[in-house]
């Protein structure tokens, strides 16, 4: 019996979500880290210095659809490891201590990663790019409006 492969739809979307986020989650919990925590502590790795807090929740808050509030309890989560440390009166830096665990999860979730993409043809994941960024744009549109009380034109 062969079965056609499903249509692309938000049920889609959210299997492969979750099925991935399960095998970062499970490298996390390893190493003492939430998921939320791995998204805030990545935009600090990634910045070319400290990172202003507003700054950093802010771009936390927009991926993750979390609350401000949320976003700058992880922060502080963070701080209070000692993975982040406070840099001047508002802003934050990685240590020594978080740039090790964003390069531990890092090494250790790339062959997990790459076993999952191992196969997939380059045109079919540019062409799951453009659907899913656009998906993402739309959908963060829909967001906008919801939380402004008003339909996106």
């Amino acid at each position: 019996m062969t079965t056609t492969p499903p249509r692309l739809d938000p049920r889609v979307i959210a299997l492969a979500h979750y099925a991935s986020r399960a095998l970062l989650e499970r490298v996390l919990a390893r190493h003492g880290a939430t998921f939320q925590q791995s998204v805030t502590l990545r935009v600090a790795a990634v910045a070319d210095g400290p990172v202003g807090r507003d700054e950093l929740a802010g771009q936390v808050t927009g991926s993750l659809k979390c609350t401000p509030e949320e976003a700058r309890s992880v922060v502080e989560e963070l701080v209070g490891a000692g993975l982040l440390a406070p840099e001047g009166p508002s802003a934050v830096r990685i240590t020594d201590a978080g740039r090790d665990l964003f390069t531990t999860t890092s090494a250790e979730t790339a062959p997990l990663s790459a076993r999952v993409y191992a196969g997939l043809p380059e045109e079919d994941l540019a062409v799951a790019g453009r659907v899913l960024t656009l998906i993402t744009e739309r959908a963060n549109r829909e967001l906008a409006a919801l939380t402004r009380g008003t339909a996106p034109r």
